[in-house]
């Protein structure tokens, strides 16, 4: 594991008990909803085995789950701490809780009808690598759907930006108890891909049909892609 991908490990690991708290807090009860989109655009094409990286607590997951209920679920994370939190929730008790790194699943090539993930991308050392590994380990036709992150654009942007520095890391503060751990995350947000940049690298993985949607003044984006079908 690199140097950096250790440290958002160990910050991921010292947030894990406030976390799901503190994105409800800060996208103002809207993350739940997210998800769930997340989960509707992962099981509307059917299939039956599902993987969600950078589960956390299994919000994702959780939501797949109600989508489709017969279906095999894999919540993976590589924050022992998250996983910990996740297999004491209710409703976690019959998903598959595995500690993985999302720059080398420890999964066969093509066994999943859908990825999914959370915040995932704009926390990872090597993005072209994680998005290799989702298109290996994807059935041809798959799909992938994500939340993420994205820096604000357009005549608000130096607003929005200006109060995520101030605002966040005082929530951290105050309720996430780590100020450093949320600066991080706003810092790994600001300084992330524009939508644009991220459909190409999108695309350079051999996604297709690679659509976005805006959501919190677009510093939220859900993504979803496919995997061509072989011919």
């Amino acid at each position: 594991m690199r140097n950096e991908d250790s440290t958002v490990q160990a910050t991921f690991n010292g947030i894990a008990r406030r976390y799901d708290l503190m994105n409800r807090i800060m996208t103002l009860g809207s993350h739940q909803r997210w998800c769930r989109e997340v989960a509707e655009f992962a099981t509307s094409t059917g299939g039956g085995k599902f993987l969600d990286l950078a589960t956390g607590t299994g919000v994702i997951a959780r939501s797949v789950r109600k989508q489709s209920p017969e279906s095999a679920i894999i919540g993976a994370d590589f924050s022992e701490a998250m996983l910990e939190m996740a297999r004491h929730v209710e409703g976690n008790e019959d998903i598959d809780w595995r500690f993985a790194d999302a720059h080398e699943l420890p999964f066969d090539d093509g066994v999943f009808d859908a990825v999914t993930h959370g915040y995932l991308l704009r926390n990872v050392s090597g993005l072209d690598q994680v998005l290799a590994e989702q298109y290996r380990v994807l059935k041809p036709g798959g799909v992938v759907a994500a939340l993420e992150s994205s820096p604000p654009s357009g005549v608000l942007a130096p607003f929005i930006r200006l109060g995520m520095r101030v605002v966040i890391p005082t929530l951290g503060t105050v309720i996430g108890r780590d100020r450093e751990a949320y600066k991080y995350l706003v810092d790994s947000t600001l300084g992330f891909l524009r939508p644009e940049d991220l459909r190409l690298r999108f695309e350079q993985a051999g996604f297709t049909d690679v659509l976005v949607k805006p959501r919190f003044l677009g510093t939220n984006m859900i993504w979803s892609a496919r995997k061509p079908v072989e011919r």
